[in-house]
């Protein structure tokens, strides 16, 4: 895609660590609101602000570099029978696997898409590098979805609420999910 990059700059690391845990691979297309991975994943998400650059990252369904705000934005869509009966908590931190010196300042459980999300604010430290992060994990028709915005303390706040829009405005569109077998 014209204009990717691949991820480099303090806080994409982020991005890509937090792939490597997430198991699933690249291959969908993304025009600028929709997303699309074969059979099974099909997505809206909201406003994507002009500040954010779409990077390129292995195992990812979206990644975008906010470099004004010092923050990645990690979108995964996974549909496996095997996160079914994982609970959204256990899911959040596969997420966060690695860190350390983990604060979490919010964690609450949130409509979201016709089913729940777990939405997790919290601090934490990779390889001694002090980070904000926003999270919301669902699940829904047999797929699991992780957005992910992660950052500098400093300048975490900035950038936050655009994320927020972004997550605000995830739809599953028709046929999606996993077709019960």
């Amino acid at each position: 895609m014209p204009g990717q990059q691949w991820a480099s700059s303090s806080g994409a690391w982020l991005i890509t660590a937090l792939v490597a845990g997430c198991g699933a691979h690249a291959r969908g297309s993304f025009d600028g609101s929709i997303y699309r991975e074969g059979d099974a994943i099909a997505f809206q998400v909201g406003h994507v602000p002009s500040s954010w650059h779409r990077v390129k990252v292995r195992g990812g369904s979206l990644a975008f570099r906010d470099a004004h705000n010092d923050a990645s934005i990690l979108v995964n869509a996974r549909c496996t029978q095997s996160d079914n009966a994982t609970p959204l908590v256990a899911l959040t931190n596969q997420l966060v696997i690695g860190s350390t010196e983990r604060t979490i300042a919010n964690q609450v459980t949130i409509p979201f898409d016709g089913r729940e999300a777990l939405h997790t604010t919290m601090r934490a430290k990779w390889d001694g590098v002090p980070m904000s992060l926003d999270i919301y994990v669902a699940k829904k028709d047999g797929c699991t979805y992780d957005f992910v915005y992660s950052g500098s303390p400093a300048s975490f706040e900035s950038g936050s609420a655009a994320f927020e829009q972004f997550v605000h405005g995830f739809r599953t569109l028709a046929g999606s999910g996993v077709v019960p077998g």
